[in-house]
């Protein structure tokens, strides 16, 4: 069952939202303020959207992968077991890994702002449909090969446990697998859990906002060092596979080509710039007004009236 009443109200205020931005598109248009009001929007409709989606998906999702991609990690020397006992000597590296891992979500709401601010808005506008082209592909192959992380296949030692602080803890991977098997449940905004696994979504924001950061330097290098810790971070604070991480970069590559994001004219700047051109106090040409001799010669003084022609 649904929460009815709960998906109202987002999708009012997204309708709130999308409304703004065509008041700031027909009527007194705003490119910037439209942009903003619209990928807001946009956002938040489609994630709640696409999160019903995937936990409807559950009834029909194959059998899960995740001893596949354990042998994977082994076979590239990951064991995330080890990592998860080794990270408990260091808490305060772990705590900056939970702190940042978290910010993905402010992120994308600065960049939303700054980009429609600074006059990127084609940017605002790709980067919400590589957004959602995106976790339409990760659903889809979640769908047909689900996997539901490193999170749930092991259980950490208590006094591991208690030294970490995670965003994604083993419990979060038994609730995973109790859904898939015993269906979605009461479906409320309230209580929603990142279901996908391989690829990781979480990795592939990162690298979505790494990439349409660049248009604004003084932003791209602070989110690219941010979202580099994002990766780094995603087996242990998201309870990952490292596989999981590598999936997601083929991911975002078709995104930001279904997004028309990798075309010729999406390289090209897109700024809103002033378009009026400037006008500047010269001298007249001599000769630019005359008035014609026939004109003079053939009308009294008092009918002559004045006639504009261009050169000679």
């Amino acid at each position: 069952s649904l929460d009815l009443v709960a998906y109202l109200r987002l999708a009012l205020m997204s309708a709130g939202l999308f409304a703004g931005a065509w008041f700031y598109t027909r009527m007194r248009p705003d490119p910037r303020l439209a942009a903003m009001l619209f990928g807001t929007g946009f956002l938040c409709a489609f994630s709640a959207g696409a999160s019903v989606l995937n936990y409807f998906l559950l009834t029909v999702a194959g059998t899960p992968i995740d001893p596949l991609l354990v042998a994977a990690d082994r076979a590239l020397g990951f064991d995330w077991y080890d990592v998860m006992v080794g990270m408990a000597s260091y808490p305060t590296l772990n705590d900056v890994l939970f702190r940042v891992y978290n910010t993905i979500l402010p992120q994308m709401a600065v960049l939303l702002v700054v980009l429609a601010w600074n006059g990127h808005v084609d940017h605002v506008y790709r980067f919400c449909l590589a957004v959602a082209v995106g976790a339409l592909i990760a659903i889809a192959v979640w769908t047909i090969m689900p996997s539901l992380g490193a999170k749930s296949l092991y259980t950490l030692p208590a006094w591991v446990e208690a030294r970490l602080v995670l965003s994604v803890t083993p419990e979060y991977g038994r609730e995973l697998i109790r859904l898939l098997a015993n269906g979605p449940g009461y479906i409320t905004p309230a209580d929603l859990r990142g279901l996908i696994a391989f690829p990781s979504y979480h990795v592939v924001l990162a690298l979505l906002l790494i990439w349409f950061a660049r248009p604004v330097r003084w932003l791209f290098w602070p989110y690219l060092v941010l979202n580099i810790i994002v990766l780094f971070s995603t087996p242990i604070q998201g309870g990952h596979h490292m596989v999981d991480v590598f999936g997601a970069f083929p991911v975002t590559l078709l995104a930001l080509l279904l997004a028309g994001e990798l075309s010729q004219k999406a390289r090209k700047p897109s700024r809103i710039v002033n378009s009026l051109r400037k006008f500047t106090i010269r001298p007249v040409p001599q000769g630019l007004f005359r008035i014609a001799p026939a004109q003079i010669e053939g009308e009294a003084p008092s009918a002559i009236k004045s006639k504009l022609s261009g050169f000679p």
